[in-house]
């Protein structure tokens, strides 16, 4: 048999044409309208944010209608990017490189099912739709696919490297991992052994599982965690100096690590995290010092996994530097349908009394959550995933009480019981299992229970979602924006990118904000921002003309 080394393109290539998911489409959408303007480097656009202020007096509501006056100025040019993974030899971050690959050579492969091509189902960006407006001629919706919307980064462009506490190249991790096809790991192979093998990482064994030492052969010596501050920093502008590249997104994609304490003094403000650093204090995590380096760096870092790595010093170093950041939590398959569906009972007019969920898998990740202090942290990020669609029914669950003591059930008010178990079996590799339990009140005290069997390849819902988070983030780095009242310079957007939000199990929002885990409002939210930006109005389901004569 081949190794792969003979084909460094696919002997299949051409049979098929690129799928539609990841063909390049030149011609831009052009918006005649007197909110938008165009010039060689920007699109300029005016949009009217409205909303409403609402103020309860005797029980009676008194709304007044707001309207506020902005433009927005997007960067035509997209920056040539990097993406550094944090956790490069790992199952996500080899198996996102792999299908890069195959997407840009077009390598075509055997499966037992017959032939098949590369894509990128499964991206927001690449492979859903938002819709423009309607056809005059025909009164028909007119759809383009989200990554037509604005000028943005093709995921085959993105120059791949990182860093991994398992020295393995590249083409080894591929196989270790055991996600992809052979016929295809054997064509792009080759590619992959290219790649080299991962950058020394940062190993810190109390942050992560006891059984994940046996991979740590790749790390960056000592215990000086300025020095390695210092080492994570430079890997960084080497990185984006040897490949010419405008932008470089550093990714958490590596193990969980357990929560970290907050510490008055150590790691609540800045310079006390600064400090702490310098002291090489316990409680700074390897995902911490990567955050740092990339904000330092002036690079947007996103956290894919669900620890507390924006402790509150890094979230002001980042306000303080105006340094991008997003997290946390990759969603991508039992959380995401959790968040539509109890939004729908709850929307329904139907309570939720408990939602009991289930999982186990058999991957490094599966390996890493069985100890306890890891998979508290999974915990965590799982379990706040109902909270604002259950606040927001006053109907169904008695609110939280005023003044009542903090961390009191009576100061969160009433939840369905939600519990979250994920069990190791090493048997089903990559291949999640997922059983949800959905028991609830209906109509004169009826009960009603929903049972819900998800089965999926893990590694495969998430690569997706850390392709989006990256051509997203570097779209976000490119778009300015101004009071149009004050007639101000254009600025940054505010460095937490909330508009992650989709893709993210525990968003990260903007201090003192209330977070949205609703996916249909997260999704929402991130279209009505890219239309924003070339001066069209959100998404109207009102659908008028169709309602009057």
């Amino acid at each position: 048999m081949s190794s792969g080394a003979n084909t460094p393109e696919s002997q299949l290539e051409s049979v098929l044409p690129v799928h539609p998911t990841a063909v390049r489409r030149a011609s831009p959408i052009v918006v005649q309208s007197e909110h938008t303007s165009y010039t060689n480097d920007h699109i300029i656009s005016k949009f009217t944010n409205r909303g409403a202020d609402v103020t309860i007096v005797e029980g009676q509501y008194i709304v007044t209608p707001t309207a506020k006056p902005y433009e927005f100025q997007t960067a035509r040019k997209v920056a040539k990017t990097g993406l550094m993974m944090v956790g490069w030899g790992g199952n996500n971050g080899s198996t996102l490189s792999a299908t890069i690959l195959a997407n840009r050579h077009n390598i075509v492969w055997r499966t037992k099912s017959g032939v098949q091509q590369p894509n990128y189902i499964g991206s927001l960006l690449r492979a859903s739709t938002v819709r423009l407006g309607a056809d005059p001629s025909t009164g028909k919706d007119v759809y383009v696919p989200i990554s037509d919307v604005l000028p943005m980064v093709h995921p085959n462009d993105l120059v791949l490297g990182g860093w991994d506490i398992s020295g393995a190249r590249l083409d080894e991790a591929m196989k270790r991992a055991q996600v992809l096809d052979w016929d295809l790991q054997r064509q792009v192979m080759p590619h992959m052994a290219a790649l080299g093998s991962p950058l020394p990482s940062i190993y810190y064994p109390d942050f992560i599982a006891a059984n994940q030492e046996a991979r740590a052969d790749n790390v960056v010596p000592g215990t000086d965690k300025q020095a390695h501050l210092e080492h994570l920093r430079a890997d960084i502008r080497k990185f984006k100096e040897t490949h010419g590249l405008d932008r470089v997104v550093v990714f958490w994609t590596a193990n969980t690590e357990r929560y970290s304490d907050i510490i008055p003094g150590v790691n609540d403000t800045a310079d006390n995290l600064l400090n702490a650093i310098k002291a090489s204090h316990s409680e700074v995590s390897p995902s911490t010092l990567f955050a740092v380096a990339a904000i330092l760096e002036g690079e947007p870092f996103v956290n894919g996994a669900p620890q507390n790595t924006f402790v509150p010093g890094v979230i002001e170093l980042a306000e303080r530097l105006q340094s991008f950041i997003g997290g946390d939590d990759l969603k991508s398959g039992q959380t995401k349908l959790k968040s539509v569906f109890a939004e729908f009972l709850v929307n329904a007019g139907i309570k939720p009394l408990s939602i009991a969920s289930y999982n186990h898998l058999g991957n490094n990740d599966g390996h890493n959550l069985s100890a306890e202090p890891q998979f508290k942290s999974k915990e965590i990020s799982k379990s706040s995933v109902v909270d604002d669609m259950v606040s927001a029914n006053a109907l169904l669950f008695k609110p939280s009480a005023v003044g009542a003591p903090a961390g009191s059930k009576e100061a969160k008010g009433e939840h369905p019981d939600h519990i979250v178990v994920i069990k190791y079996v090493p048997a089903v590799g990559d291949s999640k299992r997922a059983i949800d339990e959905y028991y609830s009140e209906i109509f004169c005290g009826g009960r009603s229970t929903i049972n819900i069997f998800n089965e999926c390849e893990d590694s495969l819902l998430a690569t997706p979602l850390i392709l989006d988070l990256t051509i997203l983030t570097e779209l976000l780095t490119r778009v300015k924006y101004r009071d149009a009242s004050a007639g101000k310079d254009f600025k940054p957007l505010y460095p937490i990118l909330s508009l992650l939000s989709y893709m993210l199990k525990a968003p990260l929002v903007k201090p003192g904000t209330d977070v949205v885990n609703s996916l249909n409002r997260q999704r929402n939210a991130l279209e009505t921002f890219l239309k924003a930006c070339i001066g069209l109005e959100g998404s109207s389901d009102l659908l008028l003309e169709t309602r009057i004569w």
